[in-house]
């Protein structure tokens, strides 16, 4: 799986996606200090933290007991850029019917 799939495989989930919004306002925080705020044990949100750290969203830092995750940002170019390559090929299929009906 390409880099643009991984980053979409882990945000079809909503947690995993609820958990990138915490860590993007307040991170970087722990498996406990999320839990709550995503409203599962902090048993899940460590599972999902340990999927969105393999799609390369979360870096994890050993700190004592704890370990603190972060959010990484770079894979979301990958993603963005698939996205904006099918877009502009659907506004040039968009712009071929266009000229298409309003020549017909």
């Amino acid at each position: 799986m390409d880099d643009a799939g991984r980053v979409f495989t882990a945000l079809a989930d909503p947690t995993r996606r609820r958990i990138v919004r915490e860590l993007s306002i307040d991170g970087p925080l722990t498996a406990t200090q999320l839990a709550p705020r995503v409203g599962i044990s902090r048993q899940a949100t460590s599972k999902h933290l340990l999927a969105l750290a393999e799609a390369g969203l979360a870096t994890g830092e050993h700190i004592g007991r704890e370990t603190r995750f972060e959010l990484d940002t770079r894979p979301f170019a990958e993603a963005e850029s698939w996205m904006r390559a099918i877009g502009a090929l659907w506004d040039r299929r968009l712009h071929t019917l266009k000229a298409f009906l309003e020549g017909a």
